[in-house]
């Protein structure tokens, strides 16, 4: 009897514990458990304690309302300029509506990268391979949109979709290379061109600079030559007006008469010996006294007693 009722008691317990176990259920945070009764749909725990009725509720479905990372496999698309190209890329989405995600399709995550990988195709067989390359934020969002459409009655968003990577067959890298490096020769030449052009310019505006400064500088000193000169002449003129205007003041005086007598014959003895000396011929003159009559008749003039008509009835 006592043995009885020691298996008795075990048996109840593990049933205690077997009761217990299907009707408290413990959600971790950011998970979701769906719930049937009796197979059919009944409600949805979300993260804490809950309890069920044993045998007859069941947590038929975890699900977690955490973003998920996807990995697309790689996969050939043909470019809309019929280049075969490989691609994969990398999915994110987050289970928003846990009973959708369960009972909508059989499994979301592999239904994802399904559409994933025939959006991608769909999206590169519009875009030539260059602009593949160009605009991978476009083929993101396109990808994107085309399956949160797609999987909306999922009870699943699609975050965003990024390429990881892009090959292109080997004959394309070589020629997509050899037109970047023309390419790089073409800007270097056309640098090169346009800085010889400029230093061309630099030094033709600078021979122009030049040639101005020279043409001003030669216009400046032909002025202050001008000046100059003109400013001698008036010096010249003012002194020899000055002179005469002495000499004026002084032959109002003896002493001037008998001064300006004495340098005209000084003047006249000079000339007369120099024209004496210039020639082969020893020129005498008529009458001696000449040279006082010469004297008396440049005195007069210089006086202004006599006039040309005086110095005409010398001669």
């Amino acid at each position: 009897m006592e043995v009885e009722m020691i298996v008795g008691l075990v048996l109840l317990s593990l049933f205690c514990i077997i009761v217990l176990i299907k009707t408290a259920v413990v959600v971790p945070n950011q998970s979701a458990y769906v719930v049937e009764r009796l197979g059919k749909f009944s409600k949805v725990l979300y993260a804490g304690f809950h309890l069920l009725v044993p045998f007859i509720d069941v947590a038929a479905y975890k699900r977690s309302l955490k973003e998920q990372v996807l990995d697309v496999p790689k996969q050939t698309c043909i470019t809309r300029d019929n280049v075969s190209v490989d691609i994969d890329g990398v999915l994110y989405l987050q289970v928003i509506v846990p009973e959708k995600s369960a009972y909508g399709i059989s499994d979301y995550e592999w239904g994802a990268i399904q559409l994933a990988q025939t959006s991608l195709r769909s999206v590169i067989g519009k875009l030539e391979l260059d602009k593949t390359f160009e605009e991978r934020t476009r083929i993101n969002q396109e990808v994107v949109e085309a399956l949160d459409a797609a999987t909306a009655p999922w009870g699943v968003k699609v975050l965003r979709y990024e390429i990881r990577d892009i090959t292109p067959p080997h004959s394309v890298m070589e020629a997509m290379e050899k037109q970047m490096r023309a390419e790089r020769e073409k800007r270097a030449a056309i640098a090169q061109s346009e800085g010889e052009m400029q230093s061309k310019i630099n030094l033709a505006e600078g021979e122009k600079q030049a040639a101005i400064a020279e043409s001003e500088g030669q216009k400046q000193a032909m002025i202050n030559k001008a000046e100059g000169e003109a400013r001698q002449i008036t010096m010249v003129a003012t002194a020899t007006a000055d002179g005469l205007h002495s000499i004026a003041e002084q032959m109002k005086s003896t002493e001037g008469v008998s001064a300006a007598q004495l340098r005209l014959a000084e003047a006249y003895i000079e000339q007369f010996g120099n024209l004496a000396k210039k020639g082969s011929t020893m020129i005498i003159p008529s009458n001696v006294a000449d040279c006082a009559g010469m004297v008396a008749t440049m005195t007069k003039i210089i006086r202004g007693e006599g006039g040309m008509n005086k110095v005409e009835e010398t001669r």
